[in-house]
């Protein structure tokens, strides 16, 4: 068996399922997520799809972590996943949590695993570059460093992070992560892109389970205790008894800031960059944009809305089913539910986020 094959052996995907996407409200709801819709009308949920591209590189060695309230839309949307795969959580706790501990369980079964973790909500439509690329990140994963997924950008966006390239590695195309750097702004963005020395931040994550529990050790020694100690009865009853005891003291941090900046600044983290078209849908714009495909004018529609249009573009949204006309509008967005109706612009699609706030402190919980 030559080494390539070896450490693709050694490799088990984990996909973290969680948020409410607060941004695609009121389609994405807490008891329903953005995850477990159609967003690109497809006719499968992002969460199959994500199963779907990750079975080539997994081949079954697939572990999903989701909130406990998912559990039966997870199971029916994905019958081939094996239950003692599945990590639910009792309430959100951020990404560091949910990830370290599907590590620390999967490092308990396998001591040399090498996981890699792949949001629910990406959308990436080349599946064969995006193998060839996670399967060059686990041979660098293998050498014992954090590696991540860059994307080249495509424009000067501040609506994602950035990783600072540093000199080449011994493999096709990978490279050391001198830093990451947080959602700049406008000006920032363009001096990084123009430079060509930055891409994308896709939050995506290939390591040993072994190197990014050493480093959680180092950075929140607490959380990487009560993980472990988790890790150690998962496969037993004591499982449920140390989860309602534990999970709620876990410190709440992503896990940019716990693993993945702490080890580039001590030169532990690698980049290999993507050549795959990458959408993180993140709110209503990003997906009418997905959904026109570059066609102006166009009008995306969504779901089981009745439409008459005219002169209008933009996306619609709908699980109503009835008639929804719009005349003369441009880039708009209308989301209809049953409970609630959105209307805005494609320009103003990042503030639907700050509209949630608002209805959770003025106590409106039921429409979130």
């Amino acid at each position: 068996m030559d080494s390539e094959k070896a450490e693709m052996q050694r490799f088990f995907a984990v996909i973290p399922a969680g948020g409410i996407g607060s941004r695609l409200w009121p389609m994405s709801r807490a008891n329903a997520p953005k995850f477990l819709h159609d967003l690109t009308g497809n006719g499968q949920t992002l969460l199959q799809d994500t199963w779907d591209r990750l079975q080539p590189l997994a081949n079954g060695r697939t572990m999903v972590v989701t909130g406990d309230v998912h559990a039966r839309a997870v199971a029916d949307q994905l019958p081939e996943l094996d239950f003692a795969n599945v990590i639910l959580e009792p309430s959100p706790r951020d990404s560091t949590a949910a990830i370290a501990l599907a590590a620390a369980v999967l490092a308990q079964r396998e001591p040399d695993v090498i996981i890699g973790s792949f949001a629910a909500d990406h959308v990436i439509s080349d599946a064969q570059a995006f193998h060839k690329t996670v399967e060059e990140a686990v041979k660098v994963a293998a050498t014992g460093k954090i590696v991540t997924i860059g994307l080249k950008p495509t424009e000067a966006s501040v609506a994602f992070g950035y990783i600072k390239k540093g000199k080449r590695l011994a493999t096709d195309t990978a490279c050391e992560v001198l830093e990451f750097v947080e959602k700049p702004d406008i000006a920032t963005a363009r001096r990084y892109v123009a430079s060509d020395d930055y891409l994308w931040n896709a939050g995506m994550f290939i390591a040993p389970a072994a190197k990014l529990l050493e480093i959680l050790a180092k950075t929140q020694p607490t959380l990487h205790s009560g993980v472990v100690e988790l890790a150690k009865v998962w496969d037993t009853e004591q499982r449920d008894q140390a989860m309602a005891r534990i999970w709620p003291t876990l410190t709440k941090i992503a896990i940019d800031y716990s693993v993945a900046e702490p080890a580039a600044r001590d030169g532990e983290v690698a980049v290999v960059p993507g050549d795959f078209e990458w959408h993180d849908v993140g709110d209503f714009a990003a997906i009418a944009e997905l959904q026109s495909q570059g066609r102006k004018g166009h009008l995306a529609v969504l779901g089981s809305a009745r439409v008459l249009s005219d002169s209008s573009s933009g996306i619609l949204v709908s699980d109503t089913g009835r008639l929804v006309a719009l005349i003369g509008l441009e880039d708009v967005i209308v989301v209809d539910t049953a409970d609630a109706l959105l209307v805005t612009s494609k320009e103003h699609a990042q503030k639907v986020k700050s509209l949630v706030d608002s209805l959770r402190e003025s106590g409106h919980s039921e429409l979130l």
